[in-house]
């Protein structure tokens, strides 16, 4: 029963005994399948003091997923960067590198954008 308290917002106590309380209700977005990711690989230097990022956009699907990604492209090339706002940073220029990865991976949709 705890837990499910923890679940309710909005509410600390109520004495109407109809009262239904609200819940969090997570919006989750189903992960399309790789072949089905329309990702765009791109360097990026624009509010980042001249350093250039690896920037992929277009992932459509659950946080977690994008998150788990993120990660593994983060180790494949030995360096840093974040997932956030939907899209995957990567420390450096990696384009080539991480368009290369994605494609061997089965997501064959993926583009490059820029020069």
């Amino acid at each position: 029963m705890a837990k499910k308290q923890k679940e309710r917002v909005n509410v600390v106590y109520s004495t109407n005994p109809n009262y239904q309380y609200e819940s969090e209700q997570e919006d989750s977005v189903e992960t399309l399948a790789k072949n089905q990711q329309k990702l765009y690989v791109s360097i990026d230097k624009k509010q980042r003091a001249g350093k250039e990022v690896t920037l992929i956009e277009g992932f459509i699907g659950d946080e977690d997923d994008l998150k788990e990604l993120g990660k593994i492209l983060k180790s494949k090339c030995g360096v840093g960067g974040s997932v956030k706002d939907g899209e995957i940073l990567i420390q450096g220029n990696f384009r080539d590198k991480l368009f290369d990865l994605l494609i061997k991976d089965g997501y064959t949709q993926t583009k490059k954008k820029g020069g």
